[in-house]
C-alpha cells in the first residue's frame, strides 16, 4: 500500500533533514477538521506513509510542530508550527508536500 500524501523537511540552516519534526494531517468537513493521519520524520526528514492510499477530493491541512524542533535545538523561532491547506482533486494520484525550513522562514511547493 502506497501513502496518497508524503512530506519531507529540509533544514536550511543546518543543511541537514530536519528528523523528529511531527505533522497532522486533517480534512476540511464543513465547519470542522477531521484528522486523517498524523507522523513524525524519520531521520532523513520523510514522511513515507502520511495517511490513507486514496484521499477523497476536497481540502486538506499539514501541521508541521516546527516549534517543538527548533526548542529542541535551543533555537528560537518565529514559527511555532507551518500550516499549509491544499486541494485534493479526483485522479490526482499521489501529494508530495516538502517544506524547506529555517527559523524565521520557510517555503513549500507540490512535490513529485
Amino acid at each position: 500500500m502506497t501513502s496518497h500524501v508524503t512530506t519531507h523537511v529540509l533544514d536550511a540552516v543546518a543543511g541537514v533533514p530536519a528528523a523528529g519534526i511531527g505533522v497532522r494531517l486533517s480534512r476540511h468537513d464543513a465547519d470542522a477538521l477531521t484528522e486523517v493521519a498524523s507522523g513524525v520524520t524519520d531521520e532523513d526528514g520523510r514522511i513515507r506513509d502520511l495517511g490513507p492510499e486514496r484521499l477523497d477530493a476536497g481540502t486538506y491541512r499539514i501541521v508541521f510542530a516546527t516549534g517543538e524542533y527548533f526548542a529542541a535545538r535551543e533555537q528560537r523561532t518565529f514559527y511555532p508550527q507551518v500550516t499549509i491547506d491544499f486541494a485534493v482533486e479526483d485522479g490526482q494520484g499521489h501529494y508530495h508536500v516538502p517544506i524547506l525550513l529555517s527559523p524565521f522562514a520557510y517555503s513549500t511547493y507540490r512535490g513529485s
